[in-house]
C-alpha cells in the first residue's frame, strides 16, 4: 500500500512540475529514507574504525556504562550489549544489574554468557526490584570507572560514542558530557525523530530535560553531588542532571547522534503517559533545583506537553520599571502601543518615556498634550538632533528612574496582561542579563521567537512567518529558554547592567544594535532569556530614517562593523542552535 501511495504522489508531481523536478524529488526522497535508516546512522567506515581503535589518548580513562535491567526482551538486551561491544574505544566496562521478575530468568543466562566471553561486562542479579534509581545505584556500586555513562536497557549506542566522549575528556578536561540522540521505530528500524540539542542552558534545562542521553559524567562529580534519588523515579535523570551541571567545571555538548532510543509500546520515548508519575517527579526535580538556588517559584506542566515546564518566579520588591519608546511621527502606531500598555498591563509600578526624534506631524504633537494627564508618562524631545535607534534609546535612559528598563518599539501592541511580570521574573535574577518575548505579525504568523546568530548574515529570526500556533521543534516555541540574542522590539534589562556594558553602541546606525547589546551582555557573564509567555503584535511601519539609499548604506556598514567586532563569537557558532540545523530556513530544519 505504501509503495502504491508513493507512486501515485510522484505521478501527480510529474504531471504538475515536469520530469526534472520529479527526478530531484525522488532522489531527495530516497536519500532521506537512507539517511533515516538506523543501520546507516550507526555506520562507520572501516578506515575510520581502524583510526579510532588505534588512537592513543593522553589520559587513561575507564568509562563505566550503567544499565539497570528490568523485564528486558531478549532481542533488546542483545542489541544493547552488542552496541557496547562495538565501541571503537575499548577501555570501558558495562555494569548490568537485574531487577527483573522471575519469569525473565533468561536474562541472567544471556548476561553471564556475555561476561564469560568479555570480562568488561559485569552482571549482578538483585534480590528484589528497588525501582529505577536504586537499581541504577546498585550498578554504580559495582562500577570502577573514572567516568560513568547512562544507557537504558533497550537502547543502542553509536560505535564511536565513547571515542568522541574521550576526545572531549582529553582535549577539554570535560567532566560532564552529553550528545545528540535519535528515536527509532522498533518495528522497521527507521529513525522517527532526531534530537539536535543546544549547548548547556540552565533555563532551557529547567523547562525541559533536553540533555537526557547520552550522558557521561566524572566520578568526582558524583561523589560530591550524590547518586540517584528514588523520590524522583521517572524523572531521576532530570534531577541528576540539574544537580550535576550546577557543580560541573566543564560541560561539553557533542553535536552528533550517538544515542538511539527504541520506541515501543511501553517506552517513555513512545508515550510519556505510560509513566504518569514521571510528570510529577519532573516538576519536583525542577522545583528542588530552583529552591536550592534560593529562589521561590511555582512549577507546572505546560499545556503543550506534560514534561515541558512553565515556571512562575516570585517577584521581589516590586521594582520600578522604565519603558522607553523611541518614535517619530506615526501617531497610529504610537497611540496603539501606548493604549495597549495602559489598558492591559497588570503591573502598576512603571513609567513610560517617549523619546521623540523631531516629529513634525501636528496630530502627534497634540497627542503628546493629551498624555500630560498621566503622571507616569513623559515625552523627551531630541532637541533638534537627529538620533539613530541606539542614540535614541541611550538618550531616553538618561531620564529614566527605573531599576529595570524595557526597550519597546512604537509599533508593538501588547497582548499579554502580565507581560511585565513574565519578563521581570527572569530579569530580576542576578545571572540574567536580557529578557525577550514572543512577537507575532498582524496576520498571526511569528515575527520574533529568539534570534540565531551566525557569521554570514549576522542573525536570523527563528520561525519567522510560520503560524503563531506552531509547536516548534520538540515543542520549543512553548517553553522559556536561553538564546544568543533577542529583539529590542521588546526587551528588558537591568539599568545597572545596561550602564555597565556601555549601553547601545552608537556606531551601529540602523540594525543589529540589539544583537550587539546581547553579545556584550553575554560577554559580561549574563544569560539571555526568551519567554513565549509574554506576547505582542508587531505592526509594519516606516523606518525613522526614510532615505532608502542611506538605509542600504547603514545596513552594509552595520553588518561589516559587527563582523569585525564579534568575529570570533560569530564564527564559533551559536551555542543555543545546533550546527546540524540549517542557517537558511527560518525554523529548526535539518541541513
Amino acid at each position: 500500500m505504501k509503495i502504491l501511495k508513493y507512486f501515485i504522489n510522484f505521478v501527480k508531481i510529474l504531471k504538475k512540475y515536469g520530469l526534472n523536478y520529479t527526478i530531484k524529488k525522488i532522489i531527495t526522497f530516497f536519500k532521506k529514507k537512507l539517511d533515516n535508516k538506523l543501520s546507516n546512522c550507526l555506520y562507520i567506515s572501516r578506515k575510520e574504525k581502524i583510526f579510532q581503535k588505534n588512537k592513543i589518548f593522553n589520559k587513561k580513562i575507564k568509562i563505566s556504562i550503567i544499565t539497570p535491567l528490568f523485564n528486558t526482551p531478549k532481542k533488546y538486551l542483545k542489541e544493547m550489549i552488542n552496541s557496547v561491544l562495538a565501541q571503537t574505544y575499548n577501555n570501558w566496562e558495562l555494569c548490568l544489574v537485574d531487577g527483573s521478575d522471575d519469569k525473565y530468568s533468561y536474562l541472567e543466562n544471556i548476561c553471564k554468557k556475555y561476561s564469560k566471553k568479555d570480562n568488561r561486562i559485569k552482571y549482578k542479579k538483585l534480590i528484589k526490584n528497588e525501582g529505577i534509581s536504586e537499581n541504577s545505584n546498585r550498578a554504580i556500586e559495582i562500577s570502577t570507572g573514572d567516568y560513568i555513562g547512562l544507557l537504558d536497557h533497550d537502547d543502542i549506542l553509536h560505535p564511536s560514542a565513547l571515542f568522541y566522549i574521550m576526545q572531549e575528556i582529553c582535549n577539554k578536561d570535560a567532566d560532564f558530557i552529553f550528545t545528540d540522540e535519535a528515536t527509532f521505530n522498533n518495528n522497521n528500524k527507521y529513525i522517527v525523530s532526531k534530537h539536535f540539542k543546544p549547548d548547556y542552558a540552565i533555563d532551557t534545562l529547567r523547562s525541559n530535560n533536553y540533555i537526557c542521553h547520552f550522558l557521561i559524567f566524572s566520578r568526582k562529580i558524583m561523589e560530591v553531588a550524590g547518586v540517584f534519588r528514588s523520590e524522583y523515579d521517572g524523572s531521576q535523570d532530570h534531577n541528576l542532571v540539574l544537580r550535576y551541571t550546577s557543580i560541573a567545571s566543564k560541560i561539553i555538548h557533542i553535536s552528533k547522534l550517538l544515542y538511539f532510543w527504541r520506541s515501543h509500546d511501553s517506552s517513555v520515548a513512545s508515550n510519556i503517559n505510560t509513566k504518569k508519575y514521571a510528570i510529577e517527579a519532573g516538576i519536583n526535580a525542577v522545583n528542588d533545583n530552583i529552591s536550592k538556588h534560593g529562589i521561590n517559584a511555582k512549577v507546572e506542566s505546560t499545556v503543550i506537553y506534560p514534561t515541558l515546564y512553565r515556571i512562575y518566579y516570585e517577584i521581589i520588591n516590586n521594582p520600578y520599571i522604565s519603558i522607553i519608546i523611541y518614535t517619530k511621527d506615526n501617531i497610529i502606531n504610537l497611540k496603539r502601543c501606548i493604549k495597549s500598555i495602559i489598558n492591559k498591563t497588570t503591573y502598576k509600578n512603571y513609567e513610560i518615556i517617549i523619546v521623540d526624534n523631531n516629529s513634525t506631524d501636528e496630530n502627534i504633537l497634540n497627542y503628546y498634550l493629551s498624555l500630560k494627564n498621566y503622571e507616569n508618562i513623559r515625552i523627551i524631545f531630541s532637541e533638534n538632533k537627529v538620533l539613530t535607534y541606539s542614540e535614541g534609546y541611550n538618550f531616553g535612559v538618561k531620564f529614566s528612574k527605573g531599576e529595570q528598563l524595557i526597550f519597546l518599539s512604537n509599533n508593538i501592541e501588547l497582548i499579554s496582561h502580565n507581560w511585565i511580570e513574565e519578563m521581570l521574573m527572569y530579569s530580576q535574577r542576578e545571572d540574567i542579563g536580557i529578557v525577550g518575548i514572543k512577537i507575532y505579525n498582524t496576520n498571526n504568523t511569528i515575527k520574533h521567537a529568539g534570534i540565531v546568530t551566525e557569521f554570514n548574515n549576522i542573525a536570523f529570526y527563528t520561525y519567522n512567518g510560520q503560524n503563531k500556533n506552531t509547536i516548534g521543534y520538540m515543542g520549543n516555541l512553548h517553553y522559556t529558554q536561553n538564546k544568543s540574542a533577542v529583539t529590542s522590539a521588546c526587551m528588558m534589562i537591568k539599568k545597572k547592567t545596561f550602564i555597565d556594558i556601555n549601553q547601545f553602541d552608537i556606531n551601529i546606525k540602523y540594525i543589529f544594535n540589539d544583537i550587539d547589546l546581547c553579545f556584550k551582555t553575554r560577554k559580561a557573564g549574563y544569560l539571555i532569556v526568551w519567554t513565549p509567555f509574554a506576547e505582542a503584535y508587531y505592526y509594519v511601519s516606516e523606518s525613522i530614517e526614510s532615505d532608502t539609499q542611506k538605509l542600504e548604506l547603514f545596513y552594509k556598514q552595520d553588518t561589516a562593523f559587527l563582523k569585525e567586532k564579534w568575529k570570533n563569537e560569530l564564527e564559533s557558532g551559536d551555542p543555543y542552535y545546533n550546527s546540524n540545523f540549517s542557517f537558511i530556513n527560518p525554523g529548526y530544519s535539518y541541513k
